[in-house]
């Protein structure tokens, strides 16, 4: 069994047990979140698709940890044009869940 969730902007396929890495929700870790936002459920009956979401259908999850990602660098420079140059890092924060239960 599994279900398509929506988070941030983005979707996920999930399954029980499993550990995915979402964008950063403002719980702390151990913390219980449910997801209600729904897309796709897929069981022993079939498919349920949502318009657009999945009426009565929601995953809860436990947050693991709260975290950052690893540093993306970007570089801008334009030659010819004296010292223009300029590098730029950036860390994206996420918050690592776990599937525990798919109601619905």
């Amino acid at each position: 069994m599994y279900v398509i969730i929506e988070t941030g902007g983005k979707q996920y396929q999930v399954e029980v047990g499993q550990e995915i890495f979402v964008e950063k929700l403002g719980v702390e870790a151990n913390d219980t979140v449910t997801i209600d936002k729904v897309i796709v459920v897929s069981g022993e009956d079939g498919i349920k698709v949502g318009a657009p979401y999945v009426e009565n259908a929601s995953v809860s999850a436990t947050v693991v940890k709260n975290g950052k990602g690893k540093k993306v660098t970007v570089l801008t420079y334009k030659p010819k044009k004296g010292s223009s140059k300029r590098k730029i890092g950036h860390r994206q924060p996420y918050t690592k869940l776990k599937i525990e239960a798919i109601n619905g």
